[in-house]
């Protein structure tokens, strides 16, 4: 049979892929860059009935993501380069005498080059009834359909079958469906590969918050099922047994190599297929392996996606040479090994490792910082000689893209300073300056701050953008965009090219100076901003979704001061705000929305308990307590919203603001009016801050909390302003966060009398909504901001800028000229006109708006996803 396809007059060779994800397509743009997709025919057989998708994000898709947000061949790519993708149609056989792959659908395709992309499949341990209904893996999009359409019907509990990277995400995914979760791992801590005992205990601690149950150090000996043979339950090595209806097994995984087995290729002993430097399969020079079931020269399978990319590169390099007929091999790509450092999001955890992790090495020193009641777990692997070998982060991994590329040198300050807190001797910000050339900045395509550099001063690259396009650095995994950014800044100015560091497209000022110019001219209007302030070819437009809701928020938040509207929605100011705000409510998945009066410090009185309790019960809304001391109720149609409120109204609440870029809640423990180890009233102090400081517009919402004695019950240290008692009176901690990436507070000032307090909070606010960027917490702007802490104190506690009279006058006006918005709205038609579903129809509800009832209350009715599994538009046919 030809291996050859004949365009124009012309004979091609063929290259054949044999698999599409991830890596595949790497490989498929590594050949498009060197132009091989022009000179050669190209044929993919993918099992799959869908092209690449982001499998490291596949828990994505259930917090709304779809398979479209997930692909990875970009619009046109397979039909601009004359690819021939076959979805839903794998390899099941490869004659190597012949040289022809056999699909599942009968076609034959001839190959000059065959590579095999086959990844790996999940293991699922020899145990009884392992196939039983109810029991799934997970790997792919298919896979989560079944276990969201299983766990919809048929299931109220979950276990996962291993605690590593898949099965804190299949865990975390079993969570988010409304499943009670349980976490089952051999080791004795969870994610043993990444992290080591402490990082394992931390991590442990962070998830057990969130409600899963984890059973570390017990292995799976028997799914038990019921007569229907479904899963009942799982019995454990200890002896104990676990009710469970539905069981995700996520205990690794294993090569894919058994159509390299069955055509004679070489296999390692624990599977993998065996490939040299070049990624050319041992015995047969006209077949690659690449990925995850390819066994490398240095005697490993990478289950990581970085080294699968450039195991990818090299492949298409070395065709690349044969194709131009090199002979001497030096100076081409080779894979000999690859950088295992990884940084993750699991369950909302950070969690990074990086180099030589567990300290292997011969004469290394740990430097560790541990905060079990924060979750925050960070240590670094040292060489006797100050060099930086390696490290885990878990809770907090913000200074990994740095950490990572000093790996292998002396960091030029001491390593305690890279890891201890604000406020304990770190941390230090090293700016991208102190990176030498040589350090690797994006491990996913190897790519050094040398080359960075070179993108900007030889390439003339002036953006982040232009700089991913000519080096590919930030465009695998995307942990090392942060530090791409700083180093891209830092060239430019270092090369004389002025920055634009405007707010967006449309003003050249930030936000802070967009603050001053507000506040110093009166300014009342966007439009009068815009047209007066705005960059010269903005003015005149609508502004832009970044500069519109930013502007709104500061006109807001400085309206009693300049003589503003104090009503948000009221004129321009509602064409101005977010999708929450224009409802005056959180918008829901299935397009309802929330209720959440506010209830200050959580104290409430049983007769508004009484009101909640009918105005749930007469509208069918789900209740929920939260976390913030307060109760939620959702499931509130759009035209529902004033008749509900207006009944809370009457009974005396108001609106807590969980919508806005303002004060949520000041959480408090019960203090010493109950607690026998309280030292101060901390119910009532949290009340007095909460009303206080109710609808403070701010760039990014703000928490808080009281804590009656040192054992700290209302968390005060994770929240943006936090106040523990003291026998003397009150510490005040701020830019806490407990959020995506959790910083503990620092101390700002301690033994503070109730008026002392209130007034350095006052100056903190206001200094922070004054100088903070668009969208930034407390907690980014401390570290931010020039001088950190002791700057922000010398101003709030010393006013060193001669400004706290200004500061605590803005914002004696805020509290005088509060007003609830709810309260106003509902006493006002014109503004209840905006509370439809259809403008046309307004006595129309919306129809997609559906709930199904769970636990004796309701749920969104989201319908499944369902996808096609046609070819992909623009491929050839089978």
């Amino acid at each position: 049979m030809s291996t050859t396809a004949s365009v124009g007059g012309r004979s091609r060779p063929t290259i054949v892929l044999v698999g599409h994800g991830m890596v595949g397509q790497r490989f498929l743009e590594a050949l498009a860059d060197r132009g091989l997709t022009a000179t050669h025919r190209v044929v993919v057989l993918c099992e799959e009935p869908r092209p690449a998708y982001d499998r490291v994000a596949l828990t994505s898709y259930f917090s709304g993501r779809t398979a479209e947000d997930l692909s990875l061949t970009d619009p046109g790519f397979i039909d601009e380069h004359g690819i021939e993708l076959y979805v839903g149609d794998p390899a099941e056989t490869v004659d190597r005498e012949a040289r022809t792959v056999t699909a599942r659908s009968g076609l034959v395709v001839g190959y000059d080059v065959l590579v095999l992309a086959t990844g790996s499949y999940p293991f699922v341990p020899p145990v009884p009834h392992k196939d039983a209904e109810g029991c799934f893996v997970y790997r792919t999009i298919e896979d989560l359909l079944a276990i969201e359409e299983y766990a919809r019907k048929r299931a109220t509990t979950g276990a996962v079958v291993g605690g590593g990277l898949l099965g804190l995400e299949a865990a975390g995914a079993l969570k988010g469906l409304g499943l009670t979760s349980h976490i089952v791992e051999f080791a004795p801590r969870l994610m043993p590969v990444q992290v080591d005992e402490g990082g394992g205990a931390a991590l442990l601690r962070t998830i057990e918050d969130m409600g899963l149950s984890v059973h570390t150090g017990v292995g799976t000996q028997e799914i038990v099922v019921g007569e229907d043979g479904a899963v009942t339950g799982m019995k454990l090595s200890d002896g104990s047994e676990l009710a469970t209806d539905l069981v995700v097994f996520s205990a690794g995984v294993r090569p894919r190599d058994q159509l390299a087995r069955d055509c004679g290729l070489t296999v390692g002993e624990r599977g993998g297929v065996t490939v040299d430097e070049r990624c050319r399969t041992v015995g047969d020079p006209r077949v690659f392996a690449i990925g995850e079931c390819a066994l490398a020269a240095d005697g490993r399978v990478y289950g990581l996606v970085a080294p699968g990319y450039e195991q990818a590169e090299t492949a298409a390099a070395a065709i690349a040479a044969d194709a131009a007929g090199a002979v001497d091999e030096a100076g081409q790509p080779s894979f000999t090994g690859a950088d295992l450092s990884t940084k993750l999001k699991l369950l909302g955890v950070d969690v990074a490792s990086f180099g030589d992790a567990h300290g292997t090495a011969a004469d290394c020193l740990d430097v560790v910082y541990s905060d079990a009641r924060a979750g925050l777990y960070k240590k670094l692997v040292v060489g006797r000689d100050g060099t930086l070998l390696g490290g885990i982060l878990v809770g907090d991994a913000e200074a990994y893209g740095t950490l990572r590329a000093f790996t292998g040198s002396v960091p030029p300050v001491a390593p305690e300073q890279l890891v201890l807190p604000a406020g304990a001797g770190g941390p230090v910000q090293l700016g991208p300056s102190a990176l030498p050339d040589e350090a690797v900045v994006c491990s996913c395509h190897n790519v050094t701050k040398g080359t960075i550099r070179g993108a900007v001063t030889e390439h003339s690259c002036t953006t982040v953008p232009e700089v991913k396009k000519c080096t590919k650095a930030g465009t695998g995994c995307g942990s090392c965009v942060k530090v791409l950014s700083q180093l891209v800044t830092a060239e430019l100015e270092a090369n004389g090219v002025e920055v634009d560091k405007g707010l967006c497209g449309c003003f050249t000022q930030s936000r802070e100076e967009l603050y001053e110019i507000v506040l110093a001219l009166r300014v009342t209007s966007y439009r009068d901003l815009l047209d007066r302030h705005g960059r010269e070819e903005a003015r005149g437009g609508d502004g832009c979704e970044i500069c519109k809701p930013t502007v709104g928020s500061i006109i807001a938040s400085l309206a009693p001061t300049i003589g503003a509207h104090g009503y948000v929605l009221d004129g321009e100011q509602a064409a101005l705000q977010d999708t929450n705000d224009h409802f005056l409510a959180n918008l829901q998945k299935n397009g309802s929305y929330s209720i959440v009066p506010r209830i200050p410090g959580g104290e409430i009185t049983p007769e508004k308990l009484i009101v909640i309790g009918e105005v749930a019960r007469d509208f069918g809304l789900y209740t929920k307590i939260t976390g913030g001391q307060r109760i939620d109720m959702f499931g509130a149609r759009v035209e529902q919203l004033p008749l509900i409120w207006a009944r809370l109204v009457d009974a005396g609440f108001e609106s807590g603001h969980a919508y806005g870029k303002s004060l949520r809640t000041v959480k408090s423990c019960v203090g010493q009016t109950w607690c026998r180890y309280g030292v101060q009233d901390s119910v009532r102090m949290a009340i007095d801050l909460e009303l206080r400081y109710r609808g403070l517009r701010s760039p990014h919402k703000l928490k808080s909390a009281v804590s009656g004695c040192a054992r700290e019950c209302a968390e005060a240290q994770s929240k943006d302003f936090g106040i523990i008692a003291t026998s003397n009176g009150w510490n005040l901690y701020v830019g806490g966060n407990g959020g995506a990436t959790p910083r503990h507070a620092d101390l700002l000032a301690q033994d503070l009398s109730d008026a002392e307090l209130v007034r350095l909070i006052d100056r903190f606010l206001m200094f922070y909504i004054r100088t903070a960027d668009r969208l930034e917490r407390t907690s980014t702007w401390l570290e931010r901001i020039p001088g950190g802490l002791d700057h922000v104190r010398d101003v709030v506690v010393a006013d060193s800028l001669g400004i706290c009279e200004e500061l605590e006058s803005l914002m004696a006006a805020h509290v005088s000229a509060y007003r609830d918005e709810w309260a106003e709205t509902i006493n006002d038609p014109e503004k209840l006109g905006r509370f439809v579903s259809f403008v046309n129809a307004p006595d129309t509800p919306d129809p997609v708006v559906g709930f199904v009832p769970e636990r004796d209350q309701i749920k969104p009715d989201l319908p499944l996803l369902t996808i096609g599994t046609r070819p992909l538009e623009g491929s050839a046919p089978r």
